[in-house]
């Protein structure tokens, strides 16, 4: 695995053993680890704990591993994903990646191979982790898409059905959170974090604030 500074990894498996593993391979390398069993307990964290790559397993009881990465997406898109599952066939890797998942691995897990890609991925997002402050809520992150669809505060107002003031302080939390004085540092700052792709389809915001 090639030198990277040390990294914040969230890991979600259903499987203890699997956690433990993965928590001190990574560890011995000198990353920082959490380990999830399920999505609900992971989200939770994500609301406010630190993630510089999230690593999900796809098969697990209840919310699956595709559903986490949805979730991450709306709420976190600047997060990188890495999927791993036991099950792996071409249509769920095809699914994951069109999610938005940066890569799709199997398992098991070869040491070096895991290792080489988790390296990458934070090396790729190195610089996405100091633009944020905290998080960005689903109110924020709506904003954020309509603002960057060019709408002005009147229009995002009507289009969520809030007053104007609201909108306004949604936008200024989003402009402190992103660390941006003006829409064009606002527009810089996304670029940054890859949610704003020319050659891409926009993804969706959540679809209420």
């Amino acid at each position: 695995m090639e030198s990277t500074k040390p990294g914040h990894v969230v890991f979600v498996d259903d499987e203890p053993n699997v956690c433990d593993t993965v928590r001190k391979t990574l560890e011995r390398v000198g990353m920082n680890v959490v380990c999830f069993h399920g999505v609900a307990d992971c989200l939770t964290y994500l609301a406010s704990g630190r993630c510089d790559l999230l690593v999900t397993d796809v098969k697990m009881p209840g919310r699956s591993g595709i559903d986490l990465l949805n979730e991450v997406k709306v709420r976190l898109p600047w997060i990188p994903v890495l999927v791993i599952t036991g099950y792996g066939d071409v249509p769920m890797a095809v699914a994951a990646l069109k999610a938005g998942a940066e890569d799709f691995l199997e398992k098991p897990l070869d040491r070096e191979t895991f290792l080489d890609t988790v390296g990458r991925l934070l090396k790729q997002n190195a610089g996405c982790a100091s633009l944020l402050d905290q998080c960005l809520t689903k109110a924020e992150m709506k904003v954020l898409y309509l603002v960057l669809d060019g709408k002005n505060n009147r229009q995002i107002a009507d289009e969520l059905h809030r007053s104007t003031r609201t909108i306004e302080v949604h936008r200024s939390h989003v402009m402190r959170k992103l660390g941006a004085a003006n829409l064009i540092e606002l527009l810089r700052r996304v670029a940054d974090l890859g949610l704003l792709r020319l050659d891409a389809p926009r993804r969706q915001g959540p679809s209420t604030p």
